[in-house]
């Protein structure tokens, strides 16, 4: 029994949500989860008919709960449908699936696919609760590759607007797409990422690092920055002339705590910052370099380029070409020829993006050029087609 009121407490001091979510297409199923729940402790669980289409569309806009049980009875393509369930699901929840097939090749790839367990009908309750005991519990392995994906977002030059960027990527995820995403700042003496959400920063993140080993789950849900349901920040705003140490070995299991608990994980890099975290750099991750068009941008890229090496299966590095056009700015061929090879978006400056960008929270959801030049970006760290809006005159055209 100690372990039963252990699995309660666990779960409902780490899920502010749901502490588990149940999708299914019979009752006979139904019935027998609600006894292992009831069996468990588990009180505070919902049911829903619908399968993992339910599951999929619901998700999207409620928080995920600490255990998921979906049905894939009847479901064309499972495999593919608990892969796009991951895209919407916290990283943290334990999904086990239920479904009519008994077929060692779909458990296979079910498992590969992120899933903790599969059962198939009739559900037998006891091997049902051992899982879902395991899981509430946390005393199993997520065997997901569904952990959350991290994304370095760095200026190689002050002042080319890595930061807006940043901002604006983190806020389409968490509002258009409803993705749980956060926004980590890195400048702690100057940066402005909780300027642009019209937030106030706070003293959590300059903790997080000073002592490390107070960082867990609790820490990170009072820490945070709350800016929207989905969207979240860590920001700090020290004085000027204190030195804030941001060593490798607090930074590391701040982001492994982060990726456990998020979909996306923005991560704001000052250039000045980034040498010292060069082994993070390396992480499985997407690096996303921000220049301007100047001579010194272009000198700067190259070097950056070649210091955080060639793109992996686990490690993609982009250049973001941004105010291209500003005056001053060094034509786009010269820039190509300084830099060596082409930017992979080009983001022209325009007045829409630069009057919006002084609108902080507000202008976010206005800043249509930037959506349009950024799709190919968001598409390379989501995999998911991102629609770009359509103007007035392509809506009338349709």
């Amino acid at each position: 029994m100690s372990e039963l009121r252990s699995t309660k407490a666990h779960a409902t001091a780490t899920q502010a949500g749901p502490v588990a979510l149940v999708y299914l297409r019979d009752k006979d199923s139904e019935g027998i989860l609600r006894q292992c729940l009831s069996n468990l402790g588990v009180t505070a669980a919902a049911f829903s008919t619908g399968g993992i289409d339910a599951a999929i569309s619901e998700l999207a806009h409620r928080a995920s709960p600490r255990l998921l049980i979906v049905d894939i009875s009847g479901t064309e393509d499972p495999v593919a449908r608990v892969g796009e369930l991951a895209r919407v699901c916290e990283p943290s929840t334990g999904v086990v699936v239920v479904g009519n097939v008994n077929d060692v090749a779909l458990y296979r790839g079910l498992k590969g696919a992120g899933v903790v367990e599969y059962y198939f009908k009739p559900l037998v309750g006891n091997l049902v609760s051992g899982t879902c005991n395991a899981i509430l519990s946390g005393s199993t392995e997520q065997r997901t590759p569904s952990t959350g994906k991290l994304v370095f977002v760095m200026a190689v030059h002050e002042g080319a607007g890595a930061t807006g960027i940043a901002t604006w990527m983190a806020w389409h995820l968490a509002e258009a797409r409803h993705r749980r995403v956060l926004l980590l700042d890195l400048d702690l003496n100057a940066g402005d990422a909780a300027l642009q959400l019209d937030v106030s920063p706070s003293h959590a993140l300059c903790e997080a690092l000073g002592q490390p080993e107070r960082v867990d789950d609790l820490f990170i849900e009072r820490g945070a920055i709350h800016v929207t349901p989905r969207l979240d920040l860590l920001a700090s705003l020290e004085p000027l002339d204190e030195s804030i140490p941001c060593r490798e070995d607090a930074v590391s299991p701040l982001l492994a705590n982060l990726l456990r608990r998020y979909r996306y994980v923005f991560v704001d890099l000052p250039a000045s910052l980034a040498p010292q975290l060069a082994d993070i750099l390396h992480m499985p991750s997407t690096c996303i370099l921000v220049s301007d068009a100047s001579l010194i941008s272009a000198r700067d890229v190259a070097r950056w380029r070649e210091k955080i090496g060639a793109n992996s299966s686990e490690h993609q590095t982009l250049h973001v070409l941004n105010k291209a056009g500003l005056y001053g700015s060094l034509p786009l061929e010269e820039f190509v020829r300084a830099v060596g090879y082409p930017p992979d978006v080009i983001i022209p400056y325009e007045r829409e993006i630069a009057i919006t960008a002084m609108l902080g929270a507000k202008g976010l959801a206005k800043q249509g050029a930037l959506a349009h030049a950024l799709a190919p970006v968001l598409k390379q760290i989501t995999g998911e087609t991102i629609e770009e809006p359509r103007s007035l005159i392509r809506r009338l055209l349709s």
